[in-house]
């Protein structure tokens, strides 16, 4: 299995109960690998994990394989700050048949490199599903320092690391030090900000789990599609053409603009729960004003 290309980090839609819209869900799936992705992660944050319960976590993953069916990558979140937790949710991905879990550092308890190192030996040791780091220092507090992704990588299953942090430097240490310690190819960096996806590639990543992929899949999955083949002219106008959507989906808290974005096109999502909010007004606005400029709404 390939872990490259654009990877959508899918949203959650919701119901007006706010229960999990499993219509929608699989409208989305079928819309999304009608556009030309090559691979679908459910209950990551942009799935708003951090707001779903254990039950609908398994209920979006058993979902997600069942839909795809075999057509695309499928990869389940399944992250937690309790490695207990994590080890749950990783072993219901394997057990439901998803080619690889995305397991985020923990959060919030701010583990020690070395902590981190046990976290992921232990995920490794006690399943055989491959598994991606997902580095978002941002979101938890805790940066994975490119000795200990070294480390890390060295452990069996351990296939990738979603990099997420925005300093490219790093990007060129790891890659640097993954070639050092002879895991080219066994072991991919995947880029976690849209915006720093084509330099990310043209560095040496192979692609990217992306959130711009829920709006516009078609022209994010040509850009990555053009740079992991060398085109870099053509990967580079697309990058310039969807730049300002890759911004403003960021303009507030993510998934926010992203399901309000799918509102506006009339595809399924919902709202966020709370303690996220709607987005404002203002931002509203210049939201539409950017995806009028796509032909999108």
């Amino acid at each position: 299995m390939k872990f490259e290309g654009t990877t959508v980090a899918m949203v959650t839609p919701y119901t007006k109960d706010d229960e999990i819209d499993e219509i929608g869900i699989r409208e989305n799936i079928n819309y999304l690998i009608e556009k030309g992705v090559s691979g679908i992660l459910a209950a990551g944050t942009t799935g708003e994990s951090a707001t779903i319960t254990h039950d609908e976590h398994r209920k979006l993953i058993d979902i997600l394989i069942d839909e795809v069916d075999g057509r695309v990558t499928t990869i389940a979140g399944a992250g937690s700050n309790s490695s207990k937790e994590a080890l749950g949710l990783v072993k219901h991905a394997e057990d439901t048949g998803a080619d690889a879990a995305l397991v985020i550092t923990p959060y919030y308890n701010k583990p020690q490199p070395h902590g981190l190192y046990e976290h992921y030996k232990m995920l490794t040791e006690s399943s055989d599903i491959p598994i991606v780091v997902y580095n978002v220092p941002s979101r938890t507090g805790t940066d994975i320092d490119v000795e200990t992704i070294g480390k890390v990588a060295q452990l069996d299953n351990i296939v990738a690391i979603k990099e997420a942090s925005p300093e490219l430097d790093k990007v060129s240490q790891t890659i640097k030090k993954i070639e050092e310690i002879g895991k080219t190819g066994e072991f991919v960096v995947l880029s976690g900000n849209d915006d720093l996806t084509l330099p990310m590639v043209v560095m040496g990543a192979k692609g990217v789990i992306s959130v711009v992929a829920n709006v516009d899949p078609a022209r994010m999955s040509q850009l990555v599609n053009y740079a992991l083949e060398g085109d870099f002219k053509t990967a580079s106008k697309i990058h310039y053409e969807i730049y300002d959507l890759m911004k403003v989906l960021f303009i507030e808290t993510n998934p926010v603009p992203a399901k309000t974005a799918m509102n506006m096109m009339g595809r399924p999502a919902g709202h966020v729960r709370m303690p996220l909010a709607p987005l404002k007004e203002e931002n509203k606005a210049k939201l539409k004003e950017v995806l009028e400029k796509l032909d999108l709404v």
